[in-house]
This record gives structure tokens, sequence and C-alpha cells, in this order.
């Protein structure tokens, strides 16, 4: 029995899982690393009463807000909600500080107001090269925030503008920002898994109370 020929749309579909394969076998070699890095930095800032900032544009957008709110609620497992703002998502602000200002300052503007030293300003670009991004980043660490940038391929102006950066090698658009969607579920569980010993150890009782209390046991 011969086989039918292969569509044009079933083609198209092997070719973008494949592009996303090799995107996701990179991501694994080349961001693993940097990513639980994140993670433990975000552990450390959030608990202490910290915040952290994402921003993006149009997917990018939904990636930045999809990171927020699993930090303000939760990833996996129960925990404290930590601040987290999406900047696109205050449609007031956005849409007041385009017309006044232009939309290359509409999240620099709330960098400013709402990032404080030491907070984590994140921001996420397939192209790497969007003014409005760019902006915030310059304006995120003259404030002193420490910003990581997630972008496409390198090199990109985000990239240089930010601290750190998370770059994705993929020639789509698409795959670029499915790798970052996986990055960003990475980045949640590298962040609960360096909470976990801080909470494991804030529940634990020091010696002395520990001590008392077999003694009231006994």
């Amino acid at each position: 029995m011969s086989e039918f020929p292969a569509s044009p749309a079933l083609e198209a579909a092997h070719v973008h899982c494949r592009s996303l394969e090799q995107a996701l076998v990179r991501l694994r070699r080349d961001g693993l690393a940097r990513i639980a890095e994140w993670g433990g930095r975000l552990a450390a800032v959030l608990p202490a009463g910290g915040r952290l900032l994402a921003a993006g544009n149009g997917g990018s957008a939904a990636q930045a807000q999809h990171l927020t709110a699993e930090l303000v609620g939760r990833y996996r497992r129960e925990r404290p909600a930590y601040s987290a703002i999406s900047l696109h998502a205050e449609t007031s602000s956005l849409t007041a500080l385009g017309n006044d200002y232009g939309f290359d300052q509409v999240y620099a503007r709330q960098v400013a107001a709402h990032g404080r030293r030491g907070d984590v300003l994140v921001l996420l670009s397939t192209s790497g090269r969007s003014a409005n991004l760019i902006s915030a980043a310059v304006t995120g660490r003259s404030a002193g925030l420490r910003v990581w940038a997630m972008t496409g391929p390198q090199p990109n102006p985000l990239a240089e503008a930010a601290d750190e950066t998370l770059c994705v090698a993929a020639d789509s658009t698409a795959t670029v920002q499915e790798a970052h969607l996986v990055a960003v579920h990475l980045l949640c569980e590298a962040f609960d898994a360096a909470l976990a010993p801080r909470a494991a150890s804030a529940r634990r009782p020091s010696a002395p109370r520990a001590v008392a209390d077999r003694r009231r046991a006994s």
C-alpha cells in the first residue's frame, strides 16, 4: 500500500517541532546554570521584601505576566506570596505614559516608580531590539536594580543593556517564545528549590529551644 504524501501543513509542523527541540537542547546545555543562579538570587531577594518587575511586548508580555503570576501565586508547592508586577498589565499607566511620554518610555517610567535598589527587573524580547525594554534596562540599572533579559540570538542591544542575559539561539520568533516559556518554568522551579532549605531552616527550632521543648515534654 502506497503512503499518502505528507501535506505542507504536516511538514511545517515537523519543521517547527525540530526547531524547538534544537533550541531546548541548546537551552539545556548553555542556560540551566544561569537559570539556577537566577532562582537562587530571587530566593534571597523576594523573601527579604524585594520585588520582581517584568515586562515584554506582545507574546513576550504574556510570558512576563506568566512569571509574575507564578510568584504571586504558586508554581507547584504551597508557599508565601511574593511581590512581582507585570508592568504592561497596568493599562491606565501604560496608556497614559504612552500618550504623554511616548511608547519608548512606558516601562522605564514604571521602573523608576516601582523599582528599588536590589530589586530584580526581568525583560523578555524575542528580537532584543525593543526600544521600550532597552530604556527600561538602562533606567533599572541606574536605579540599582538587577536587570535580567531573556532574548533571542545574540548579539542584540537588550543583551548589552542588561546585567545578565539568557539568549535562545533560534531563527523563529515562535520558537524563541516557546523556549522562553520553558525558561520561565525552570526559573520558578529553581526559585522553589532554593527556597526549600531556607523554609526548612526557619521551621527548625534553635538548639536551646529544642532542648527546652524536650524537657517540657518529659
